[in-house]
């Protein structure tokens, strides 16, 4: 068992969105997203994961395919596998994400998990 804590991940770049991994198995790989002002990742797309997402703190506007929703904290949402996601800071304050994919990326298409 691998314990760690949320909290020693939530860290904010000025310059772009941030994204750290949590965890990664053969099985699930989980990263923790952090945004303010308006930053964003993506657009990000798996052929095989899908997707689970919840927002720890703030709002965030979601892109999946061709869905759009605005979630606040303790909010959840999937994503089907083969849709490009793109997660953007949707409130004065900052926001936390963890993203969950299973399988892993890169067992399916090249996950391009940047920010713009």
């Amino acid at each position: 068992m691998d314990a760690r804590s949320l909290t020693d991940l939530i860290r904010f770049d000025e310059e772009r969105g941030r994204t750290e991994l949590l965890t990664e198995t053969a099985n699930l790989w989980s990263q923790v997203i952090c945004l303010q002002d308006s930053q964003g990742v993506g657009p990000m797309r798996d052929d095989l994961a899908e997707g689970f997402l919840l927002v720890l703190a703030g709002e965030v506007a979601i892109q999946a395919g061709k869905s759009r929703a605005r979630l606040g904290q303790w909010a959840t949402t999937t994503v089907a596998a083969g849709e490009d996601l793109t997660i953007r800071n949707a409130s004065a304050e900052p926001s936390v994400v963890l993203l969950v994919l299973s399988p892993p990326p890169g067992t399916g298409a090249a996950p391009a998990a940047g920010s713009d």
